[in-house]
């Protein structure tokens, strides 16, 4: 479905409420007052003291080295109270799928990642968390061209797009009883050649219709690919979770000239948007001071956000 169809259809049905408010879960322990925001670090839960100090709400880990999906018994355990014990909340991990699983493409098969991201989701729920964010580039892109530059390599990445959604179908029905959400990212067509604009993974949420699958919107995603700040609105309720960084340098809020991003964040304020804003960047060249970099960060979306 082309983009223009998409939102003549939405608009008509009111199938996304553009005046929504997509708010932070109530099992994450955050205000669900106010926007917040949080940085992603990964596996290193070392700096989570200093957001802390610094003002940052929330970490965002990443699957396999904060949930470990592939080790159980005491490895867990005290992974799980390691991830309990932190100065701050962890609300969302990212890096769900592992690029060795092939969810599109004629060797796609579903029973492992399912088994894996099942797990996932429900060590997300023992620490509390809100959101997992379903990027997973090397895992869905559909084999052959990247960017389905040849004519004849589109229906591959049609066939793509429906096997994706067939997989977020499977994983709705496998973790409805979870609290979290998996949440669809869109990337870069040099990152992905499937699911690349905010409007395209709402197509997605909408045929899946499960609250366990929604919507993340990536603002640098969204400016290099020139998305209007018109999908945020679209997405409206179905918004839960945010990721940042600056359009040209990719490095932290407040250090290089900010682009669209004010006007992202006006779209972000007219839904009443309350979920988490998390800065997935670098915190400039060799030589900048990180805390002064992460403290000016904080302080540049707070003004975008109206709370400064």
């Amino acid at each position: 479905m082309k983009r223009r169809d998409f939102l003549g259809l939405a608009a008509a049905a009111g199938a996304i409420g553009a005046g929504g408010c997509a708010s932070s879960s109530q099992n994450d322990g955050l205000p669900c007052g106010r926007m917040l925001f949080g940085i992603c670090v990964g596996g290193n839960l070392q700096t989570v003291a200093e957001m802390k100090e610094l003002g940052y709400d929330f970490f965002e880990g990443s699957v396999s080295p904060t949930l470990i999906p592939d080790k159980d018994g005491d490895d867990w355990k005290r992974q799980r109270d390691a991830v309990l014990a932190a100065p701050l909340p962890i609300r969302s991990c990212n890096g769900f799928l592992p690029g060795t699983f092939r969810l599109t493409g004629p060797n796609a098969s579903f029973d492992e990642p399912l088994a894996y991201a099942e797990k996932a989701c429900q060590r997300a729920d023992e620490v509390g968390m809100s959101v997992v964010v379903f990027g997973s580039g090397g895992a869905r892109n559909v084999p052959g061209d990247l960017c389905a530059k040849k004519r004849e390599d589109k229906p591959n990445v049609e066939r793509g797009v429906e096997q994706f959604a067939e997989f977020c179908e499977k994983l709705a029905a496998r973790i409805e009883g979870c609290k979290v959400s998996v949440v669809i990212e869109p990337l870069c067509p040099n990152e992905s050649n499937i699911i690349n604009y905010v409007w395209q993974g709402l197509q997605i949420v909408e045929q899946v219709g499960s609250p366990r699958i929604q919507q993340l919107a990536d603002l640098f995603h969204m400016a290099q690919g020139k998305e209007s700040a018109e999908s945020i609105i679209l997405a409206g309720s179905r918004l839960k979770h945010c990721h940042i960084a600056m359009p040209k340098t990719r490095q932290a809020p407040g250090l290089s000239d900010p682009g669209v991003l004010p006007e992202y964040f006006k779209a972000l304020r007219r839904i009443g948007y309350r979920g988490g804003v998390s800065c997935e960047c670098g915190w400039g060249p060799k030589g900048t001071d990180r805390r002064e970099a992460r403290i000016n960060a904080l302080a540049t979306m707070k003004k975008w956000a109206g709370m400064a």
